[in-house]
């Protein structure tokens, strides 16, 4: 497999929340063990980002594995969305009106691969990360997410080099960082508590992608790009 490459990181816990548990309930029989998404799940999606460039950052995970293993393929249909699968999942491949359940980490390579967002830091009230959950073709969230899970199967994972053309054109496209908290009572991403440090988050992302001066000197082709690593957990028809 090829997330064998890749070096282990940040210890991370299994989702445990009842939007996963009502999803789960409806995952085909041949979806993976909750053990195996836990066995790559820390090692796959805690990888640091060591540089700028994306063809180094992909290749530098991975000194072992060949050309082949590490190449980021554009996805058809997708705008010029390129990804690599860090895991391959067994169980169905979603299509659109699916509710779908993601883990994710989101970086920006125009800050030095700073990660803006990650859903392991939206907590509920015991202290477990709480998956992203959306309608796959609603329109809600960023084109590039949307292209890249549609293509996975659950309980894989992949790496997503999404354009700014299928990013962010505004700020209220989802995921984003929350600037409050998440009711864990609740089945969409509904916020309820002041966090500042979170709105400092999206606050830094947004004037980042939108920088006026960045854009008229030019920089608007590289400025909005993201790299989001994302594990497909389960989805609903």
């Amino acid at each position: 497999m090829m997330i064998r490459c890749f070096a282990p990181g940040l210890s991370l816990h299994a989702p445990h929340h009842p939007t996963i548990h009502s999803l789960a309930t409806k995952i085909t029989a041949n979806s993976p063990s909750s053990s195996s998404i836990l066995a790559t799940r820390r090692e796959a999606l805690s990888l640091p980002i060591v540089t700028t460039t994306v063809e180094i950052l992909t290749s530098s995970f991975c000194s072992s594995c060949s050309a082949a293993e590490t190449k980021l393929l554009e996805l058809p249909n997708s705008g010029g969305v390129k990804a690599l699968d860090l895991r391959v999942g067994t169980g169905p491949v979603p299509v659109d009106g699916d509710q779908v359940a993601i883990h994710y980490y989101g970086r920006l390579p125009a800050k030095q691969g700073w990660r803006f967002d990650s859903t392991y830091d939206h907590k509920d009230e015991t202290g477990e990360p709480i998956p992203f959950v959306f309608v796959l073709g609603s329109g809600k969230v960023i084109p590039g997410i949307e292209a890249a899970v549609r293509s996975m199967k659950v309980g894989g994972v992949r790496r997503a080099v999404i354009p700014p053309s299928q990013g962010y054109q505004s700020t209220s496209q989802e995921p984003i960082p929350p600037n409050v908290t998440t009711d864990p009572t609740s089945c969409t991403n509904t916020n309820i508590i002041n966090s500042p440090s979170k709105f400092f988050d999206r606050q830094r992302l947004f004037t980042t992608i939108f920088n006026p001066t960045r854009l008229a000197n030019g920089e608007g082709s590289t400025l909005g790009t993201l790299i989001f690593d994302i594990e497909l957990v389960s989805l609903r028809h």
